[in-house]
């Protein structure tokens, strides 16, 4: 368990505050990964993350530093370890919400824009310890499952087998990872730090956002956001489903190995294995 007492928390934030010279603002706050706490940094707006002993963004800060701003949040103090403090992006509108509110396609040009700008090539290296795909995946693709993860697994195992490319990768872009930057438009936050394949970067977004199934289970919305974004990025739509499919049963994995409800991800699944050509994976 990760030690997410209030004391320890605030004795967390309260180290950074000091050693950086930020001014508090609000009350902190937590996720799943991380303690947070808007602050002012040089008089700026700002937001102090720390992530919690065992997190998944302990590569947050490189891979910001990384895209060094362009099409993310920037960072403007950061550690070993993966504290930092980043740029302020609070804007009021949320891609997530204009989805759901009739402009599903405008969101997903949002979304394609800053998936373009983050898989830019770039002068500075990517940072050392990026997961690689393989392993990402290593708990569908070591299964015994049958029926629809077992069809998940064997897609995957074909879309790893014969890679196209190998790139940095954010490895978790959601409607609610990309946050409204004002006017520097929309920037992604909380990257997780992958490496492999650029088609992935869109697996996730065909399944989200997730707090309006209604919309997003819905075979026909996936077949169009994939050739929305393969047209934008210059990638294979086919290959956009398969990686979805072969995601939505890692996603299922990850939720059961978590002790959480797999059903979106399986009923993402449902939906996107009916679009899945054998082709897509050789």
């Amino acid at each position: 368990m990760y030690p997410s007492e209030t004391g320890y928390a605030d004795g967390v934030l309260a180290r950074h505050l000091r050693r950086w010279g930020l001014e508090p603002e609000g009350e902190p706050w937590e996720t799943a990964s991380s303690w947070l706490q808007r602050v002012r940094c040089d008089g700026e707006p700002a937001v102090l993350k720390a992530p919690k002993p065992g997190s998944d963004e302990h590569l947050g800060a490189a891979m910001l530093r990384y895209y060094d701003g362009d099409g993310a949040v920037r960072v403007l103090r950061a550690e070993e370890g993966g504290a930092c403090v980043l740029e302020r992006a609070d804007g009021g509108r949320s891609l997530a919400a204009r989805a759901a509110g009739g402009d599903d396609e405008g969101a997903a040009e949002a979304l394609a824009g800053v998936v373009t700008r983050l898989l830019a090539p770039r002068a500075s290296p990517a940072p050392e310890g990026l997961e690689a795909l393989e392993a990402r995946f290593r708990p569908l693709v070591t299964g015994t499952a049958a029926g629809l993860l077992g069809r998940c697994a064997a897609v995957a195992r074909g879309l790893l087998a014969a890679p196209r490319g190998r790139v940095p990768l954010h490895g978790d872009l959601h409607h609610d990872n990309v946050l409204d930057g004002g006017p520097r438009g929309w920037l992604a936050i909380d990257p997780k730090g992958v490496v492999g394949e650029a088609a992935y970067e869109v697996a996730n977004l065909l399944c989200n956002p997730v707090e309006h199934p209604g919309l997003v289970l819905d075979p026909s919305r996936m077949e169009r956001l994939a050739a929305l974004y393969g047209a934008r990025l210059g990638l294979d739509p086919p290959r956009l489903l398969a990686f979805g499919l072969a995601h939505a049963g890692l996603s299922a994995c990850w939720s059961e190995m978590d002790g959480e409800d797999p059903t979106h991800a399986l009923r993402c699944a449902e939906c996107l294995a009916g679009l899945v050509r054998v082709n897509a994976v050789e």
